[in-house]
């Protein structure tokens, strides 16, 4: 018989970077016991996104990072800075990736491929605490 299921993620971030939910998501997918459906995962924020990306070699996400910052640098010509000189190049960042993420969910587990990882992208300096509006449907 087809479920659904909502909760909420909350992480906590250092500051700018990626950070790996995977486990966390995982947890949570496992705890709806359904083996079978599909996920969604809402990031409730403007200045953080959600990424699907390479889990094993840091220095691919240190190569991403680096590339963010490169095409919404930090500058004052920004008319929004409202919160710091952070704030637009945060919200640019997040307007370039994604703020939803639909995974389907087979074995009671989130479908990846072997180098996948399901991250947070803190895209302000400061440390936050991100919600994640977390969906399941399925059997």
């Amino acid at each position: 018989m087809m479920r659904q299921a909502s909760g909420e993620l909350v992480v906590t971030t250092n500051g700018q970077g990626l950070v790996l939910i995977t486990g966390q998501v995982r947890h949570w997918v496992e705890a709806q016991d359904m083996s079978l459906g599909l996920l969604t995962l809402f990031c409730r924020h403007t200045s953080a996104s959600l990424l699907i990306q390479e889990n094993t070699s840091e220095t691919a996400r240190d190569d991403l990072e680096r590339f963010f910052r490169h095409i919404a640098p930090e500058s004052d010509r920004y008319a929004h800075a409202d919160e710091g000189a952070d704030d637009m190049p945060a919200h640019l960042r997040t307007a370039l990736t994604a703020t939803t993420l639909t995974i389907p969910v087979s074995g009671h587990r989130p479908v990846l491929g072997t180098w996948q990882g399901i991250y947070l992208f803190e895209h302000r300096r400061a440390a936050h605490r991100r919600r994640i509006a977390a969906h399941m449907m399925g059997e």
